[in-house]
């Protein structure tokens, strides 16, 4: 291990320990901003996990967050709470296996497209089976999970899921979905197994934005399609990883914070425009800053170091 990377680490863990701390001091409020703000921060985190290096656009986030938030509404009576948050993983887990063979064959617009039907789709058989089989349209979620205990459960998320992604990074799977966002056509002939490393990390990314939506849920008490399938979720999602740069570890993270809270702002004091405010916050991120935050200022700070030497090599010849 690197003086640099010790560092780092050292680091991660005192801001992780300070967040940590929020709660003791901080007011009711605080903390289920606190709590909504770590939830975006997980959702961007994962979504670039799959979507940043493989370059594919997925609307699909809140279909699995739905998924996580209802089984833990109907196994929450009948199983320990970290037993339901283990099977609301692995529902997650089963569905993004049956999705991602079906579907990770597509790329593009193709993808993009049936990833937002799949929400759809989720949604609306959900509010099927609730109002045709059980005769209700919602259900109540009695867990004795205090706001406290759901910021840290999400906070934990939080720092497995960078620790994750940094790992990734850094072995030969990383260099797999590099070289298949960069080519698909190369990795092939490089003998990449594309189908199955994009398997692996779409049902990964699946699992941790479920356990989002089951941490998640008890805070609502009473959950309907409506609130837990609301495809404002993806969108936000998006926009979030897409402002930090997707395929940066850190990029999502700096992505969701400021965005959340502007998000909370406007939803505060321009509720009714604010859809329309979100659709230009989004146009503007496609077209000014289509690679992220993070790749701007490394394309600013590259630049920079090229005209001082530019400028050093003149001199010298002067």
């Amino acid at each position: 291990m690197t003086l640099k990377t010790l560092a780092t680490a050292v680091f991660f863990l005192a801001l992780l320990a300070a967040l940590a701390s929020v709660p003791f001091f901080a007011g009711e409020y605080a903390v289920t901003l606190m709590i909504g703000m770590t939830g975006y921060v997980v959702l961007a985190t994962a979504w670039g996990l799959f979507s940043g290096p493989t370059r594919y656009v997925s609307l699909a986030t809140v279909a699995f967050f739905g998924i996580g938030a209802y089984t833990v509404s109907v196994l929450s009576e009948v199983l320990p709470y970290i037993l339901v948050l283990v099977a609301a993983g692995l529902v997650g887990l089963a569905v993004a296996l049956v999705v991602g063979l079906a579907t990770l064959r597509l790329a593009g617009v193709y993808f993009v497209i049936f990833s937002f039907g799949l929400a759809e789709l989720v949604r609306q058989l959900v509010t099927w089976y609730e109002v045709n089989i059980t005769g209700t349209l919602g259900r109540y979620i009695f867990l004795p999970v205090t706001p406290e205990g759901i910021y840290w459960q999400l906070l934990a998320l939080v720092a497995a899921t960078l620790l994750f992604s940094w790992a990734i990074g850094r072995s030969r799977l990383g260099l797999a979905l590099k070289v298949i966002g960069d080519d698909e056509v190369v990795a092939s002939h490089c003998g990449i197994n594309i189908a199955g490393v994009k398997l692996a990390l779409f049902s990964i990314s699946a699992v941790v934005i479920t356990l989002v939506g089951a941490i998640q849920a008890p805070r609502w008490t009473y959950i309907e399609p409506s609130i837990v399938f609301n495809p404002t979720t993806s969108f936000l999602t998006l926009i979030m990883a897409l402002l930090g740069g997707a395929d940066r570890l850190w990029g999502p993270l700096l992505g969701a914070i400021p965005l959340f809270l502007l998000f909370e702002w406007l939803s505060a004091n321009f509720p009714n425009h604010y859809p329309i405010i979100l659709g230009l916050i989004f146009i503007a991120i496609v077209f000014v800053l289509p690679k992220g935050v993070l790749a701007a200022l490394e394309n600013l700070t590259s630049r920079r170091t090229s005209a001082k030497g530019s400028a050093a090599g003149v001199e010298a010849v002067q």
